[in-house]
């Protein structure tokens, strides 16, 4: 899939040293809000992961993870995933990171929205959701940006990295958003 700035391809062993690169550098921000950052520090870890996501991808299960590429410098700025949430429905979720360097430039705005025309007009999905801790505005901001509508606070649902109890925000659209 492609937008004007950005290439979103699905995971390749060719890559893993390039998402190894982005987690390094980026740690201390995700690793406020997300849990696997701690485990996702080695070369052996970025391997076993993107074996997994290829693995994914194959059954079309699990988390369709895809590498986001800078289309003029074919740099690695991230990571968006696809979540099978239910295939009967069809129901999906989307998760996302950006590396600190290239956070403020408007990239997760324009994966997010690729990534659901995909999901709604590919995979005739008729839900497609966001969740983020109650307190990562970055991310809140991304899906009330991209259109998501604000559906509850899931309260005490997640335990935050820093081992804190806390809320998701969850988001959604469905096909009646899409007309």
């Amino acid at each position: 899939m492609e937008t004007k700035r950005l290439k979103l391809v699905p995971p390749s062993l060719e890559r893993a040293s390039m998402m190894l690169e982005a987690i390094v550098e980026s740690r201390d921000e995700l690793a406020v809000f997300l849990p696997w950052v701690p485990y996702a520090l080695t070369e052996e870890a970025s391997i076993e992961n993107t074996k997994q996501a290829i693995a994914n991808f194959e059954a079309f299960e699990g988390e369709l993870r895809y590498s986001i590429l800078e289309k003029e410098t074919g740099q690695f700025i991230g990571a968006i995933g696809l979540l099978v949430r239910d295939k009967a429905v069809p129901y999906f979720e989307i998760g996302y990171w950006l590396r600190t360097s290239a956070y403020g430039c408007g990239y997760m705005t324009e994966a997010v929205n690729c990534l659901t025309d995909y999901a709604f007009n590919e995979l005739k999905a008729n839900r497609v959701e966001i969740t983020a801790a109650e307190q990562n505005y970055p991310s809140r901001a991304v899906a009330e940006r991209c259109g998501f509508k604000f559906e509850c606070l899931k309260k005490n649902e997640r335990r935050l990295p820093s081992g804190e109890l806390g809320h998701t925000a969850v988001y959604s659209k469905t096909t009646a958003d899409q007309v």
